[in-house]
């Protein structure tokens, strides 16, 4: 039988693209040398996108695919496809979500204490001798006990949430409306109620339109210069220099951040700073999780071509 075609634009763990192969006819869009010659070539027998989330699809990757019925999403992030292109063509999306909050849950919680203990720093101070040279290490702030804010209370925010509690933390947070299983934490409406309540702001909300630079200058303002903020959802969600403008003068304690704009290349003014803990985009980076993404974008594949339900289809 023949295989359906379909179009990789990224690379896969090995674990991963065997499989893969196996299954499908596949057209590696990223080892291309002139990618606009490649989609010309093949655009029109492909059937299927298997994409990252930071690659997603554009709308010329989209239409050069005059057949393309599906694309799978090795993520839980979306925002880099062309979703308005998928609607006016009837193309279905599909992510990874579920498999992967636990552990962004947890860097968050990890990212939390590395910035108000200054693990990173300590660990420095012992290494470099200091802790001999020049006594202990400066004393820092408790997480235990204190105000944490999480805005967007969905699969992840509610993993986040739940690790809060067992650190005795009073947890808020704010969404599009209530939660029945945040009954327990207080609901703010807006982000700078929620910011003007909180010691730790943890941004775990989708990357929409809607939600680009939610946290901006006023956000940051009512946070305070008590305040962290931790991002492990999408650098849009973030106004990247009112919030380095904040560290710089002291507007908000510190911050930890899992994503950025243009990453890998980060602003570099971000390396300079003292108040900030910086990470690869590396939440749900564990063996587990990353086995578990790449079955789930197959078995999304799979039922498509089947004609089975889709398990994760995004709502267009």
């Amino acid at each position: 039988m023949t295989k359906p075609i379909i179009l990789q634009m990224g690379a896969y763990p090995e674990w991963d693209e065997i499989p893969l192969n196996a299954q499908y006819d596949v057209r590696r869009y990223f080892d291309a040398a002139d990618k606009d010659a490649f989609l010309a070539e093949h655009g029109k027998d492909i059937r299927a996108i298997a994409t990252r989330g930071e690659l997603g699809a554009t709308r010329a990757h989209i239409e050069a695919c005059p057949n393309l019925e599906l694309i799978s999403v090795y993520g839980v992030g979306y925002d880099a496809v062309d979703l308005q292109a998928c609607r006016d063509h009837g193309i279905k999306v599909t992510n990874t979500p579920d498999v992967l909050s636990a552990d962004v849950a947890d860097l968050a919680v990890a990212m939390m204490l590395a910035s108000s203990r200054k693990l990173v720093e300590a660990d420095a101070w012992a290494r470099s001798g200091d802790w001999e040279k020049k006594g202990g290490f400066p004393l820092n702030r408790r997480v235990w006990g204190r105000r944490a804010g999480v805005l967007g209370l969905g699969r992840i925010g509610h993993e986040i949430a739940k690790r809060l509690a067992g650190f005795d933390m009073d947890i808020s947070y704010s969404g599009s409306a209530p939660k029945d299983y945040g009954s327990a934490w207080t609901f703010y409406k807006s982000p700078i109620e929620l910011a003007q309540n909180c010691d730790f702001l943890f941004i775990a909300c989708s990357a929409s339109a809607a939600t680009r630079h939610i946290v901006n200058q006023d956000v940051l303002n009512a946070l305070g210069e008590e305040g962290t903020v931790i991002n492990v959802s999408r650098a849009s969600n973030i106004d990247e220099d009112a919030l380095i403008k904040s560290l710089e003068t002291g507007t908000i304690a510190g911050a930890a951040l899992d994503v950025f704009e243009g990453e890998p290349a980060l602003d570099p003014r971000f390396k300079t700073l003292s108040n900030i803990v910086l990470q690869p985009h590396c939440g749900s980076g564990t063996f587990e999780t990353r086995k578990a993404m790449g079955a789930l974008v197959r078995e999304n594949l799979d039922c498509h071509f089947a004609g089975r339900p889709l398990p994760t289809q995004v709502e267009l």
